[in-house]
């Protein structure tokens, strides 16, 4: 039977939950590097054993460790994220030049064909990629070089290239989001890029077709539909069908249209998942409930998700790479909170039940459907 591992970062430390197929029962391993923050957990596609971590503090930097036990052991690997000579500076939140700096990953996103070949989208906003495993990084300087880099500001979070999407059709294809300047694309492998953010409104930008300064919070894909992207924005869900060319909203009838995560069922492209929060001011569920929202449209009309979540006083977040779905037949969705909870459906959303309480709070949740 096929199983799954389910791959948690968190503000002190990695954790490891592993099940069968039937999902009832996990394995809890972590803390791994206890102490240190895990902006990111990932995995090969190509390599269930191959794993990657982005290790992070204020005191001792950025690490990249890696590995290839499925997680029983790991070993750093090459950090020297080397910028490419690229000049320049952006404006801070008081619209002051502040220079290019180095901070930490926020991102790992490994090739689905080759386990050495992983992807890192970092603060301040960049895009690196290794093909030795991690031993070594490279930037992809045509990112940088766009015209419209010196404009770009952090968002709360810092300058930060949170989502890296490779397109499955088209190996030269490639998509990131940046907080906040908006989302981009590369025809050819990252040598030249373009800002994709037409129909995006924001607050702040009266012109619809602003080029850059739109706050993305992420972007998700169907592999089987890779030229429709979904988005949850800083307000509003949006989507686009022709490879980010135009975007329009989809939020429909949610109760609230700012969130930070959003997922796509694994065989349903048009099925959609999203936690809403309050506001940008008030990050906690509307009504202190925690609900998933699933879209079977591909938007506009949502449905709450609430079986086995906490329906009062519940005042968590649900942060932008804390949601994930694995590929079972029956397509399981995970997500985890900043209260320390992991919670796991292995029927699409329609019941829910905690893998594990009271971790450090979670920044990310990834998924692998094990062999």
């Amino acid at each position: 039977m096929s199983g799954v591992r389910v791959l948690v970062g968190t503000r002190k430390g990695a954790f490891v939950l592993a099940s069968d197929g039937h999902r009832e029962e996990w394995d809890v391993s972590g803390p791994f590097f206890g102490g240190w923050e895990i902006y990111h957990l990932a995995g090969s596609p190509a390599d269930p054993s191959r794993l990657y971590a982005a290790q992070s503090t204020g005191w001792f930097g950025q690490l990249i460790q890696r590995s290839d036990d499925g997680g029983r052991t790991w070993e750093p690997v090459g950090n020297r994220f080397e910028y490419d000579g690229v000049t320049g500076t952006h404006q801070w939140y008081d619209g002051t030049p502040h220079p290019w700096e180095f901070a930490r990953v926020w991102h790992l996103e490994p090739s689905p064909a080759d386990p050495d070949t992983v992807y890192a989208g970092v603060e301040d906003a960049a895009l690196f990629r290794s093909t030795d495993g991690g031993a070594t990084w490279e930037e992809l300087p045509g990112l940088r070089r766009h015209a419209s880099a010196s404009s770009w500001q952090p968002g709360a979070g810092g300058m930060c290239l949170h989502t890296i999407l490779l397109d499955p059709s088209d190996a030269r294809r490639i998509y990131v989001a940046i907080s906040a300047a908006g989302a981009f694309r590369t025809d050819d492998g990252g040598d030249t890029w373009r800002p994709i953010n037409r129909g995006l409104l924001t607050n702040g930008i009266p012109d619809p077709d602003a080029e850059v300064g739109h706050c993305v919070h992420r972007l998700a894909m169907h592999p089987s539909r890779p030229q429709r992207l979904y988005m949850q924005k800083h307000w509003d869900v949006m989507r686009t069908d022709d490879a980010g060319e135009s975007w329009h909203e989809v939020s429909g009838d949610l109760p609230s249209d700012f969130g930070f995560p959003i997922a796509v069922h694994a065989h349903e492209p048009d099925t959609v998942y999203v936690v809403p929060i309050k506001s940008d001011s008030e990050h906690y569920p509307p009504e202190g409930r925690l609900r998933v929202y699933r879209s079977r449209t591909g938007g506009d009309e949502w449905e709450p998700l609430t079986k086995g979540l906490p329906q009062e006083h519940c005042y968590v977040n649900v942060l932008r790479d804390a949601m994930a779905v694995d590929s079972l037949d029956s397509c399981g969705v995970y997500f985890g909170t900043t209260g320390g909870q992991v919670y796991a459906s292995a029927d699409a959303g329609d019941t829910w039940a905690p893998i594990v309480r009271d971790l450090p709070a979670v920044l990310s949740v990834e998924v692998q459907t094990l062999p």
